[in-house]
């Protein structure tokens, strides 16, 4: 079996509508679909999206929306990200609304659109502390009031980003309380001013979890739509919780599996080594399985002795330095596994099931998700489904 990723989309559609009915239906719901989805898939995620009632989709790169228009994707596209002076055109061409930080990209965006015979649609994009992009929040009416004396431009929405919302730290709730209070004073700045700020949104995944107040009229989730949180409603400090307990706890599955397959099985003696650099010494007389799929693939190198392969509903360790394109894994003196068989390098976390050694005790969950993975390497589970590569072929199914 080639190594592959599956992408079940009756779980994303299913975490969607999670998201949904936790945020309320009278909401439009943005999806994150920048790198390619998060390494999902841009064009079949919007596309199944859309199905699920979804209203519109965020980028980063021109690019990316030029992808999306090209497959028939009609629907409005935010471009998150600051794009260059020189990418205006390309940026009518497909229909995008940009965010806007500054007066002087707002005037650029306008003079380039002197010849278009509709309108640009423009979020203002105010930093309330994200220290990213944005204007400040006492720039924010001016900025509006300079978009409404622009011909060309149309206010259509207003935003901000919170750089810390997944974290049920004390002070970490209290710094997005504080964003919050002041995007809601610019936006009724904005409004007290005679100008509509369109749609108002804030929420990022983690704010859809534990932050309420910052639903606004749209919520932008990313990485909870593919399945992973990183926080819980019940690590919320308990003078918090009173505003989240009208909302039925959030539950998401991951939406991607990586699986490859034995391709080699080879008998190993106690003493000898695996891999470059000679990282791993067997034990003992042992038997190891070869897999083609590697860093290149989007499994870290830095995952080297220290991840798991789940052969036949059991779990097997890797044995040695990830090379770019196989890994090995140590199968033990008496192994079940046959050369072709499946291997999942990652997917939900895992139970396993009986056996008879087991004596009927409960067994532990494997932790085996994206989410685990990334723990084991020290990053974040979006950096570990956007790493994997164009080559590995994505198989979207339902179960």
């Amino acid at each position: 079996m080639r190594t592959k990723a599956v992408i079940y989309l009756d779980r994303f559609t299913e975490n969607l509508n999670s998201i949904r009915n936790r945020v309320g239906k009278n909401r439009k719901i943005c999806v994150s679909i920048k790198a390619d989805a998060y390494g999902h898939g841009a064009v079949k995620i919007a596309k199944a999206s859309l199905e699920a009632g979804a209203d519109c989709f965020g980028i980063a790169a021109v690019t990316e929306g030029i992808e999306l228009r090209k497959s028939g994707i009609n629907a409005p596209i935010l471009l998150f990200s600051q794009p260059y002076i020189d990418e205006i055109p390309l940026i009518m061409k497909a229909d995008l609304t940009p965010f806007i930080s500054d007066e002087e990209f707002a005037s650029a965006l306008n003079n380039q659109a002197a010849g278009e015979k509709t309108k640009v649609q423009v979020h203002i994009k105010i930093d309330t502390g994200m220290g990213r992009s944005g204007c400040s929040p006492e720039e924010a009416l001016p900025l509006a009031k300079h978009i409404e004396s622009c011909s060309k431009l149309k206010l259509t929405g207003t935003a901000t980003h919170l750089a810390v919302s997944d974290s049920a730290n004390i002070r970490d709730i209290d710094y997005t309380i504080a964003q919050l209070t002041k995007f809601k004073k610019s936006v009724e700045k904005i409004k007290s001013a005679g100008i509509d700020p369109g749609v108002v949104h804030a929420a990022n995944s983690g704010a859809v979890v534990l932050h309420p107040d910052s639903w606004f009229d749209m919520v932008r989730p990313g990485i909870l739509l593919y399945g992973y949180k990183s926080a819980e409603e019940y690590e919320l400090p308990v003078k918090h919780m009173k505003k989240l307990l009208k909302h039925k706890g959030l539950h998401v599955e991951p939406v991607m599996e990586l699986k490859t397959g034995v391709v080699l099985l080879k008998k190993i003696k106690k003493g000898e080594t695996v891999s470059y650099g000679r990282t791993w010494t067997a034990a003992q007389n042992t038997y190891i399985a070869t897999l083609p799929v590697g860093y290149a693939d989007g499994l870290p190198r830095l995952a080297s002795n220290r991840w798991q392969v789940i052969i036949g509903n059991k779990v097997y360790p890797l044995a040695g330095r990830i090379c770019m394109d196989q890994c090995c894994v140590d199968l033990g003196p008496e192994p079940d596994v046959k050369r072709w068989d499946e291997a999942i390098v990652f997917g939900s976390d895992y139970i396993p099931e009986q056996t008879e050694d087991s004596n009927g005790s409960e067994q532990e969950i494997v932790k085996h998700s994206a989410a685990a993975l990334a723990s084991a390497v020290g990053t974040i589970p979006y950096e570990i489904t956007c790493g994997v590569n164009k080559r590995v072929p994505r198989i979207y199914t339902e179960k």
